[in-house]
């Protein structure tokens, strides 16, 4: 891990304005990584991200359309969208596009930069290349929940603030792509959807694990044979 003193000179990075959130996701995607997030104490440094496109995206919550979970994807670009998943997780996405178009990038990994102590005791144990290892992570380590979903972080008093790539992406740096994570059916197919975007050679990357097709349930008063 960084130092915390090679930490800090990441906050003379500026902050990510709205002109950035507002363009088309995946151009938005790659170019967040290196960027960091900071909240409640603990900055990441993104190192994995995956981009999600609305209507046009069978992989997006947003696909069929605007529901009361999704209505902050339609919001303004730099929005913070905060979902809750598999019963026991949170994810974080920042909306991306012009309002209404519905598209988002989610968190999914990155390093702790800065407050790696207040990072360990949130996910005691653990240690620190997995602090923010994957979008529960993520959040755990930045104390993320549905209390900051809908939050603009372009606003000057924003408490969750993200700022440009600084000495944590080196010009060099390799941004790789593949499918997205636990994505099944349309929207896992790696041809037409590699929105998966990491920066090679980074520890703090997820691991790949491709998404499961789940049964369909039986028509009521039908009968399995």
């Amino acid at each position: 891990m960084r130092s915390e003193g090679r930490a800090r000179e990441g906050f003379e990075n500026l902050r990510l304005a709205r002109a950035f959130f507002a363009r088309p996701v995946l151009q938005v995607a790659p170019e967040l990584l290196g960027c960091t997030v900071t909240h409640a104490g603990v900055t990441v440094r993104l190192t994995e991200v995956e981009a999600y496109d609305g209507s046009n995206d069978p992989g997006s919550h947003a696909f069929r359309g605007q529901t009361p979970r999704t209505q902050v994807m339609f919001g303004e670009p730099g929005g913070l969208y905060v979902y809750f998943t598999y019963g026991m997780h949170w994810c974080a996405n920042l909306v991306c596009g012009s309002a209404g178009s519905a598209s988002a990038v989610l968190l999914r990994a990155g390093e702790v930069v800065d407050g790696i102590e207040m990072a360990r005791t949130r996910r005691s144990g653990v240690i620190d290349r997995d602090l923010a290892r994957g979008p529960a992570c993520l959040t755990m380590t930045l104390a993320l929940t549905r209390d900051r979903n809908g939050i603009d972080t372009i606003a000057t008093d924003s408490p969750v603030v993200s700022r440009e790539a600084g000495p944590g992406r080196p010009g060099g740096a390799k941004v790789c792509t593949g499918p997205r994570v636990g994505v099944s059916g349309p929207g896992g197919d790696a041809l037409v959807y590699p929105w998966r975007f990491w920066l090679q050679g980074e520890a703090t990357v997820s691991v790949y694990r491709p998404g499961k097709v789940r049964p369909s349930k039986p028509a009521a008063g039908s009968v399995d044979r």
